[in-house]
């Protein structure tokens, strides 16, 4: 009997290698490597090749998958996931884990199967400077404010320094205009009455009520660094905002829920999580990893960067996600998940998103 089998070792050449790809900054890289570090010295038969790839991340794998130099484990969110799915190079997936918040595991889910393990959720509140509304004696927003509220609020907030509300034309940002009003982005909808008035109400905040920066009046600023700058009251955005606002913000600052259109606050609900290649050569030792990536353990490591919102809930009720750091509000997270919609991503849906930016240019400027 050799050494190796005796002392239960592994040989080097003995190993499986497995190749993952991710985006993520550096932040995120720098939770995700000791991950990775641990799983291979829970798994010393497995060794993971990681393909860090933080610009034109999907371009690349696209290029891959198409010279059949795939990884065998992918980083995805699920407005990518229906094209390769569709495309038949994911690997259906299987879960019996109910601590995932349904929504998260829809969103993943093509045609009735799931193609990927979620990590997180991403959805939508508004950020808002309250030392802003304290000082022109504005009440905050509220569980129930309508839309007409909103507009007032961003009317009162606005002035020669401010403006009241953000405004972006790509269409995550006036998707919940649309939603809270019984509407839609996809061709059979957009076109609905609901729809091109809730279009009409977001066009209006710059063009009409001017409570809304118009593109000359950002310039090359973000609307992340305005808000930063208190050049903006409020602020749509996600999760991923908290770290850099508590970080930089010298304001007080929390968040709100979306106001209530006629159908109520909806907002879209996005995920991100991991799939396996069909191609994959390796699919145990992927599928191993990916359990232990979604493991509660390695969820609330992600989870303790402020980052992000976890795809577990009982990662997300617990103290890792509801700190005691702001927002203050930071229940909200969590509380709009069941009135989330997932975003209605369809195989051609970058091709409905690029018509959409087009056809939006003239209406938004």
């Amino acid at each position: 009997m050799s050494l190796f089998l005796l002392c239960g070792c592994t040989a080097k050449d003995e190993q499986t290698v497995i190749k993952f790809a991710s985006w993520g900054s550096k932040s995120e890289i720098e939770i995700l490597q000791p991950l990775l570090a641990n799983f291979e010295k829970e798994n010393p038969d497995i060794k993971v090749e990681f393909m860090h790839i933080p610009q034109n991340y999907f371009q690349k794998i696209h290029l891959l998958f198409a010279s059949n130099t795939s990884p065998d484990v992918i980083f995805i969110n699920n407005l990518y996931l229906p094209v390769y799915a569709n495309a038949g190079v994911l690997e259906p997936l299987q879960i019996s884990d109910s601590d995932f918040f349904p929504q998260a595991l829809e969103a993943l889910t093509f045609k009735g199967q799931l193609y990927a393990i979620p990590r997180d959720v991403s959805n939508l509140v508004i950020y808002y400077n309250k030392d802003m509304f304290d000082k022109k004696h504005i009440p905050y927003p509220s569980d129930n404010w309508t839309f007409e509220d909103f507009l007032i609020t961003s009317q009162k907030l606005t002035d020669n320094s401010a403006f009241g509300i953000s405004f972006e034309e790509d269409p995550l940002f006036y998707l919940p205009y649309l939603m809270s009003n019984g509407g839609g982005i996809l061709p059979e909808e957009i076109k609905t009455e609901k729809s091109q008035k809730s279009l009409d109400f977001y066009a209006n905040l710059r063009k009409k009520y001017h409570t809304a920066p118009k593109k000359n009046e950002s310039a090359s600023a973000t609307m992340a660094q305005m808000f930063l700058q208190k050049r903006l009251g409020m602020y749509l955005s996600g999760r991923w905002m908290v770290p850099k606002i508590r970080e930089e913000a010298d304001f007080n600052w929390d968040i709100a829920k979306f106001p209530n259109g006629t159908k109520g606050s909806i907002v879209p609900l996005d995920a991100s999580g991991w799939a396996v290649a069909k191609s994959s050569k390796h699919k145990q030792e992927a599928k191993k990893l990916i359990k232990y990536l979604s493991s509660s353990n390695a969820i609330k490591e992600f989870t303790k960067s402020g980052l992000i919102v976890p795809a577990r809930q009982s990662v997300a009720n617990s103290e890792v996600f509801l700190d005691r750091q702001k927002p203050e509000n930071r229940i909200i997270f969590l509380e709009i998940i069941s009135t989330s919609k997932p975003t209605p991503v369809t195989v051609n849906y970058r091709e409905i998103l690029d018509n959409l930016k087009t056809e939006m240019e003239p209406r938004f400027n």
